[in-house]
Order: structure tokens, then C-alpha cells, then sequence
């Protein structure tokens, strides 16, 4: 069974060093019933329910994998049943919750952590709870006050689980198109029809009621986009007593075979005139979506920094333990052993590769996450505002840099093992598998990037990232450091801001420009705002005695030696535009295909 060590110490070096969190949370009146001392219990209460609980079911997880068992029965791998209730009782779901109905209050800031922990010991149990957590966002956000007193309590309570029904089989990211019809009723319902595929928790025996959040089209709807509507439509109808009714008119038809977070139950959902009640306004049904996405977005960066976190501890356990080869010159011999392969300058260029971006991704989610609290819990309207826009700015890199930049730690882990990363019994070939989908789901990480690219710079001209850049260069201008990180830094902004420029000189005569060179341009933001996390971290450690502070200081410097410089080659092939890559007609990849 893989090893883990909740980094605690990493945890409360970033709420306490890098963000002071307490001085954030008493200058906020919604905010100042959160202390240092009530944190650290709930995050050494997860430590030991991940280590102790959901660890052990990640492989035995991963073998028997979830069970579609016929006509609508979908079954979970042995012991998530239960793991699932002591999480559910112990209030994690709940946790960030509104306490108006059931919830605990916590920040993005302190539930970050605790998703962190559930992702690193086994990414396949964390999506139930997960997808209940966002399903409670969007409700929290659109629904009626009814609605609110009907379902939110029980989901907090995991009682009750939740799901979003977006994509179906002709229709992933370009929702404008989806066929799912809601028909109204005199009742004031909707009969919902129509197919949902790879909705995760869709069906699963962990819950007694399992409610789906739905999109659909009315009769008279708008085309395109404009004319979705949310629907709620839960397993089984809800009495307005709170108690169950009848099983409503849906099913799972069948579950996905996947690569990898197996223990996960992807299903393709039925609604057969399926009992509904619009969420909000009509019309309003993406708008309504979209207001849990940004968690949601966040959300999967942390499971991209778990599957890192999990591979560097065990890679690096191995690389200690595995005698292997000479570091030095010397002429092999048996008087002399074989060395550790951690002493050996490649094997250790991949562990720092990892380590660095589980920092870095940390920080970075940390620093997010401290923008989505601003937007949400602050009384001042334009700091409210000011942190919306750059929680806009940095949720597609967020998503899409932290879970490529995952996949990449996950792989240099495994390669540390050699021949025994590839097989079964290390764990390492399903932390990759596992890793992969985070980089593909909740939006795949191209969409993302030309959701940076064409909304978030194009669209407003680049002024998010004017301030996100005056932000930068006001901290390191007072930063008190003494490291190469500063200079860094600012040659990195400098960097983006050049390459901003072009490239809205190319898309203004050029739209499809942006399509060509976006997933570059997001990869350059990426190093910068690690840049930016980690002249955060040096300033929070340089000042510090031990060794846990010098390190920072020390991975900060391999970061802008062997990391960073990363940020040149994709500013030059931004630069570089999309002909290369248009230039080839279709013919070229017709050939060999028939």
C-alpha cells in the first residue's frame, strides 16, 4: 500500500507564514469566527480519517472499481459505503456550508486543505462528496428559499447526495446544443426527458436519496446557450415534509469503463419524464451552473496537487531505500556497494520537478481560494468586486496548469521507480491513471485555456491582468528578501506583459489566432504565477530559522534555475502564431486513415 504523511506543517506554513490568515479572517466581520486554534483540529481530524479510512480503499478501490448490477443498480467498492458514512457524519460535506441550513461556515481557504488530503489518499472516493458539495453551491446560489429548506440540510449532512447533469452523448463542452427537454406542468413542475453521460455519483448505494441537478431546454426556449434552465430532479421525490415519496421516472442505464478513478461510478442517466422543479429564473440554467464552477475549477487543481503530493512521498521513500548504480566516477566494484538512487543528479531533478509544483500548486490554490473568500464573505462591494475578477482571471489556470503540471510530477514519480513504477504492485501506475482525468473533466484543460485567452484577456482587453500584474510587482518592489526569485519574478511579468501585447495585436486581425496559441499562453501565465507564489514563500521564510525555512529558500532557487525558464519557450511559440499548425490541409490527415 503507498505511504502517505498529511503535510500539516506544509499546510499551516501556508495559512499561517504565507497568508496570516487570522489577520484576514478578524478584518472580516463574516469571516472572524474562524481561528488558528479550531483550524489545526480540523485539519489534524482529516489527517487521520484520510490516512486511516480512505487510504487503505484506494487500491482495493481501483481493483473492484464501482458495479453497474442491471436495471438501474449501481454498486460501490467494498468499505466506500462505510468510509463514505463516518465522512458524512463527522460533517466534512458540510463543512464550507451555509449554517443558515446545517452547514459549518468554513472557508474556501480551511476546505481547500481538507479536499487536498481526500484527492491525495484516493481521488475516486473524493468525487462523491465532492459533486455533493457543488451541487449544494449551485442551490445555495439559484434555488428558492423552499428549495433551500428542502434539500440543503440533508446534503450537508450527507444524508442526501448531489450531482450536475451537463454533458450529453452529442453534446460535451458546447452545452448550447444540449436536447434535454423540460416540459411545465399545471403543477408548476416539469417533466424532464433526455440522456446525461459521464455523470459522476449518478447512482451509487451510499445515500438514500441522490438529487440531480439537471439541464434542460423549456419548449419556447432560446436557441443556443441563452435558452437553458436548472432543474432539480431528485431520485426520489421529496414530500414537503422533508420525507421520501415515490421513486421518480430516472436510472442509470449503464456506467462508464474508465483508465482510471475507477472506484468512481460515471454513469449515463435516463430521465424518463422525470418529475423537475426549475432553479431559478428560466433561461438562467448556465449562469445558475457556472456560479459553482469556479469552486469546482479550484476543486480539480487540488486533485491534480493530491495525485503530485501522493507520488513525491512515495518516490521519494523509494529513492532512499533503492541501492542502485554509483553516483560518482569510480570503476564499479564489490568493494564497493551500490548508492541510493536519491544521490544520483537525475533521480533528484525529478523529485524537486514534483516537490516544486506541489508547493507551488498549493500556494497558488491557497492564494485563489483566498480571492473566492474576498468575493464571497467580504462587507466591502469593490473589494468584493476586484477579488471576482481575479478569481475569473486565475480559475482556468487554476484548473487546467495545476492538473497538466500534475500529470507531468505524477509520470517523473513513477520513472523514479523504473521497471517497478509500470507494475501493479508500487501504486505508481494507478496515481497516474487516476491523475489523468483531472485534466480532462469540469472542462478540458484546451477550453480552459481559450477561456483565459479569449474571455478573460481578450474581451476586456487585458485589463484583469493589468492589475493582476500591477499586484505582482507591487509585492516583490516590498518584498524584504534577499533571493533571485525577486528578479525573476519581475522578468516574468515583464515576459507576460509583452507577450499580452502581441498576441491582442494578432487576435484583433486575426480572431482564430486565439484557438492556435492558447494552451502556450496559459502555460506562460502558469510560471509566472508560481513565480509568484514562490517570492511569496521566500518572503515568508527568509526570515526564519531551521530547516524547514532554508528549504524554501532552496527550492525557490532550483525553481527559477530548471523551472522557470520553461515561461521563454511558450512566450516564443505564442509568438510563434497558429500557421504552423493551420498550414496543413485536411488531406494531410486523411492520409493513411482508410
Amino acid at each position: 500500500m503507498a505511504i502517505y504523511n498529511p503535510p500539516l506543517d506544509e499546510m499551516r506554513f501556508m495559512l499561517n507564514d504565507v497568508f496570516d490568515v487570522e489577520k484576514f479572517w478578524q478584518a472580516n466581520e463574516n469571516l472572524a469566527h474562524v481561528d488558528m486554534d479550531t483550524v489545526n483540529m480540523v485539519l489534524e481530524e482529516m489527517a487521520k480519517l484520510s490516512k486511516n479510512v480512505l487510504l487503505p480503499l484506494n487500491r482495493t478501490g481501483d481493483e473492484e472499481g464501482a458495479t453497474y448490477q442491471g436495471d438501474g443498480v449501481v454498486t460501490t467498492p467494498a468499505g466506500f459505503k462505510d468510509a463514505f458514512k463516518q465522512y458524512a457524519e463527522a460533517g466534512w460535506i458540510g463543512l464550507g456550508g451555509d449554517p443558515e441550513y446545517g452547514g459549518q461556515g468554513f472557508p474556501k481557504m480551511v476546505t481547500m486543505l481538507t479536499e487536498e488530503m481526500v484527492f491525495t489518499v484516493n481521488q475516486a472516493f473524493a468525487l462523491y462528496p465532492n459533486l455533493s458539495v457543488g451541487a449544494t453551491l449551485c442551490l445555495l446560489a439559484s434555488a428558492s428559499e423552499e428549495q433551500k429548506q428542502l434539500y440543503l440540510e440533508k446534503m450537508y449532512s450527507g444524508q442526501w447526495s448531489g450531482t450536475m447533469c451537463l454533458t450529453e452523448p452529442h453534446a460535451g463542452t458546447d452545452l448550447g446544443i444540449i436536447k434535454t427537454k423540460a416540459t411545465p406542468n399545471d403543477d408548476g413542475s416539469y417533466n424532464i426527458s433526455g440522456t446525461k453521460i459521464f455523470i459522476t455519483g449518478g447512482e451509487h448505494d451510499l445515500t438514500e436519496n441522490i438529487i440531480h441537478l439537471v439541464l434542460a431546454k423549456t419548449p419556447d426556449a432560446p436557441e443556443g446557450s441563452k435558452g437553458i434552465s436548472l432543474f432539480v430532479v431528485p431520485k426520489f421525490i421529496v414530500n414537503e415534509d422533508g420525507s421520501l415519496g415515490e421513486r421518480n421516472t430516472l436510472a442509470a442505464g449503464s456506467i462508464e469503463h474508465k483508465m482510471g478513478i475507477k472506484g468512481s461510478a460515471t454513469c449515463v442517466m435516463n430521465f424518463d419524464n422525470a418529475k423537475g422543479w426549475m432553479v431559478g429564473e428560466e433561461n438562467t440554467g448556465l449562469a445558475s451552473m457556472f456560479v459553482m464552477m469556479n469552486y469546482e475549477r479550484v476543486t480539480m487543481g487540488l486533485q491534480g496537487l493530491g495525485g503530485t503530493e501522493l507520488a513525491y512521498q512515495n518516490a521519494a521513500a523509494y529513492a532512499l531505500d533503492r541501492a542502485q548504480g554509483r553516483s560518482d566516477t569510480q570503476i564499479q566494484s564489490p568493494e564497493k556497494p551500490a548508492d541510493q538512487i536519491i544521490h544520483h543528479a537525475d533521480v533528484r531533478r525529478m523529485l524537486l520537478n514534483a516537490r516544486a509544483n506541489a508547493e507551488a500548486s498549493r500556494c497558488f490554490a491557497m492564494y485563489v481560494a483566498k480571492q473566492l473568500d474576498e468575493s464571497k464573505f467580504s462587507v466591502d462591494p469593490e473589494n468584493a468586486k476586484a477579488a471576482a475578477a481575479r478569481v475569473a482571471l486565475l480559475t482556468p489556470i487554476a484548473k487546467a496548469f495545476l492538473t497538466d503540471k500534475a500529470l507531468e510530477a505524477t509520470v517523473d514519480c513513477q520513472q523514479v521507480f523504473g521497471g517497478h513504477g509500470y507494475i501493479r504492485e508500487w501504486g505508481m501506475e494507478q496515481i497516474v491513471r487516476d491523475t489523468r482525468i483531472s485534466q480532462i473533466y469540469e472542462g478540458a484543460n484546451g477550453i480552459q485555456a481559450l477561456d483565459l485567452l479569449g474571455r478573460k484577456i481578450s474581451r476586456n482587453n487585458g485589463k484583469y491582468l493589468e492589475n493582476f500584474l500591477a499586484e505582482i510587482r507591487d509585492f516583490v518592489a516590498n518584498m524584504k528578501a534577499d533571493h533571485e526569485i525577486k528578479q525573476a519574478t519581475l522578468d516574468a511579468a515583464e515576459t507576460i506583459e509583452e507577450l499580452t501585447t502581441t498576441v491582442l495585436t494578432n487576435i484583433s486581425t486575426r480572431k482564430s489566432e486565439i484557438n492556435g496559441c492558447a494552451v502556450d499562453y496559459l502555460h506562460a501565465m502558469g510560471y509566472l504565477c508560481y513565480a509568484f507564489m514562490f517570492a511569496m514563500m521566500v518572503e515568508a521564510a527568509h526570515d526564519k530559522e531551521g530547516a524547514f525555512y532554508a528549504n524554501k529558500l532552496k527550492l525557490a532557487t532550483y525553481f527559477v534555475g530548471r523551472i522557470l525558464p520553461r515561461i521563454k519557450a511558450h512566450a516564443e511559440m505564442v509568438k510563434t502564431g497558429s500557421d504552423p499548425i493551420m498550414d496543413f490541409d485536411l488531406q494531410y490527415f486523411e492520409q493513411n486513415i482508410s
